[in-house]
């Protein structure tokens, strides 16, 4: 059975920054794409841990993108 939940997509990266106040990162190449989540509950869970892994790194960041948004953007959600 397909699920009919409305999917509201969520990107999760990180990477290092040049300067904490900025964001501008250091190496393209080296991003982590985390993957992508079907609603914000699920993106922040993973996006929580990976910030948690790396918090000796003052210039690592992690972001949640809402790709749905962007997908639809005239959609309130």
């Amino acid at each position: 059975m397909v699920d009919k939940e409305k999917q509201l997509l969520h990107l999760v990266f990180g990477g290092e920054l040049d300067e904490l106040s900025e964001v501008r990162f250091r190496d393209l190449d080296e991003l982590d794409i985390v993957g992508i989540y079907p609603n914000y509950k699920a993106a922040y869970e993973v996006w929580k841990s990976k910030a948690q892994q790396t918090v000796d790194n003052a210039h690592m960041r992690y972001f949640i993108v809402h790709m749905h948004k962007f997908l639809n953007p005239d959609e309130d959600s």
